[in-house]
C-alpha cells in the first residue's frame, strides 16, 4: 500500500459563498423582525383580546377605536418621513391644535374652501422655515422643533385671545362632512397613507428620503438634492398636521385651543413602533401604520381593563413599550452590523 493511501484526507474548506450564507440569513432575518415585528405584535394582541374579551371584537368598539385616532394618525405618517431621513419634529401636536383653530376661523369667515386651505397653507410656511433652518443653517432639528412647538403654541394664543375666543364651524357647512361618524374620516386617513407610501416607495424623492437618513454625507456625493428634500419633509410634517388638526374641527365643530400636547410623542412612539429606526435610514409607512395601531388598541385595552388608573398608567405603558421597542431595535442593528 503506497504511503499516500494512508493519509487522512484533507477536508475542503469552505467558500467564501457558503460561509457568508448564515450571515445573509441572520441579517434578512433582523431586517424583517424590524420592519414586520409591529405587525406581529398587532395580530398577536388582537388575537388574544379577541379571545379574552366579549366587547373588544365587536364592530361598535373597532369603529370606535379607528375613529376616534384617525386623525392624529396622520401626524404619525409626517413624522415617518422626517425620522426617515434621521430628523425629528416636535412641533406636530401644536401645529395639529393651530391648524384646527385656523380652519375654523377660515370656515367662519370664508367658508369650506377657506377652512381647507388656511391651514394647508400655514403647516406648509411653518414646515417650510423649520426646514430651511435645519437644512440651510444646520441647526438640531430637536432645537427648531422644540422653538416650533412654543412658537405655534403662542400664535394659537393670540389667535384666539388667550382663549378666551373660540371659533365654531357653521352648523350648515360642508366642511363638518369631513368629519362626520366613522368612516369618512378613515377613509380620507387611509386615502392619504396609501399615497405616502407610494410616494416613498415609488418616487425620486422617496429614494432620496431613505438616502440621507443612511448616510447624509454620500447622498450628498452622489448628488441628491439633500437640502431641498429635507425642507420637503418638514413641509409635509407640518402640512399632514394641520390638516389633520382642520380635519378634528371639523369632527368637533369648533377650533379647541387646548387639544394636541403631547401628540407628537404619539406620533414618535407609533413611528419607532412601526420599525422605522430613529436614526433615520429605514422604515416604512406601513409599519407606521402598524405601530398607531398597536398603540390604539393597547389605549382601549387599558380604558377596557385598567380604566380606574387614569392616563398616567397609559403613558407609563407606552413609554416602558416604546423603550422595549428601542433596545430591540438596538440590538437588532449591531447583529446586521456585525455580520
Amino acid at each position: 500500500m503506497s504511503p499516500s493511501a494512508l493519509r487522512p484526507a484533507t477536508p475542503r474548506p469552505r467558500s467564501t459563498s457558503d460561509a457568508a450564507q448564515p450571515a445573509a440569513l441572520r441579517e434578512r432575518l433582523a431586517s424583517q423582525i424590524q420592519r414586520r415585528g409591529a405587525l406581529v405584535v398587532l395580530v398577536l394582541m388582537v388575537a388574544v383580546a379577541s379571545a379574552t374579551s366579549t366587547t373588544f371584537p365587536t364592530w361598535s368598539n373597532i369603529s370606535g377605536i379607528l375613529g376616534s385616532n384617525a386623525f392624529v394618525w396622520l401626524l404619525a405618517l409626517g413624522m415617518t418621513f422626517v425620522i426617515l431621513t434621521g430628523g425629528i419634529d416636535l412641533s406636530v401636536g401644536s401645529m395639529y391644535a393651530l391648524g384646527g383653530v385656523v380652519a375654523a376661523y377660515g370656515a367662519h369667515t370664508g367658508g369650506t374652501w377657506a377652512a381647507v386651505a388656511l391651514p394647508l397653507l400655514a403647516g406648509a410656511v411653518w414646515g417650510a422655515v423649520q426646514g430651511l433652518l435645519v437644512a440651510r443653517a444646520r441647526m438640531a432639528p430637536f432645537i427648531v422643533t422644540l422653538a416650533g412647538l412654543l412658537g405655534a403654541r403662542g400664535l394659537l394664543q393670540a389667535l384666539t385671545n388667550e382663549g378666551a375666543t373660540t371659533y365654531l364651524v357653521p352648523a350648515g357647512s360642508a366642511f363638518r362632512h369631513l368629519g362626520e361618524g366613522t368612516w369618512v374620516p378613515v377613509l380620507i386617513v387611509a386615502v392619504l397613507f396609501a399615497l405616502g407610501a407610494l410616494l416613498l416607495t415609488r418616487t425620486r424623492f422617496g429614494a432620496t428620503v431613505t438616502a440621507i437618513g443612511g448616510n447624509e454625507n454620500a447622498a450628498s456625493l452622489m448628488g441628491l438634492p439633500v437640502a431641498r428634500t429635507k425642507v420637503l419633509v418638514y413641509v409635509l410634517s407640518a402640512t399632514t398636521a394641520a390638516a389633520a388638526g382642520a380635519l378634528g374641527s371639523a369632527r368637533l365643530g369648533s377650533g379647541v385651543t387646548t387639544i394636541g400636547v403631547g401628540y407628537e410623542l404619539t406620533a414618535i412612539a407609533s413611528v419607532v413602533i412601526g420599525g422605522t429606526l430613529l436614526t433615520g435610514g429605514s422604515g416604512s409607512v406601513g409599519g407606521t401604520v402598524s405601530g398607531v395601531l398597536v398603540l390604539a388598541v393597547i389605549h382601549n385595552l387599558i380604558d377596557h381593563y385598567f380604566s380606574q388608573y387614569g392616563s398616567a398608567f397609559t403613558d407609563t405603558v407606552n413609554g416602558a413599550f416604546l423603550a422595549v421597542v428601542v433596545l430591540a431595535q438596538t440590538l437588532l442593528s449591531r447583529a446586521r452590523q456585525a455580520d
